[in-house]
């Protein structure tokens, strides 16, 4: 399993997974808003989604979990 995490703390702006999509390494997955900045959030590996732990409006800090992948 493989965790994507928040570069940096912000809003969630646009969840572009669902649980059962298949993401390739460098897909785009979440856009988060950070300093007045839209900051896409990349999968670092491919597989399968295995649970989404954000929803759009939802704050972030840094370094927490956003997706899970299996």
């Amino acid at each position: 399993m493989s965790d994507i995490i928040a570069p940096m703390g912000g809003k969630v702006i646009e969840v572009k997974v669902n649980v059962g999509d298949t993401v390739s390494e460098g897909d785009e997955v979440v856009i988060l808003e950070a300093m007045k900045m839209e900051l896409p959030v990349a999968a670092e590996a491919s597989g399968t989604v295995k649970e989404v732990k954000c929803k759009k409006g939802d704050t972030v800090e840094a370094e927490g979990v956003l997706i899970v992948l299996e």
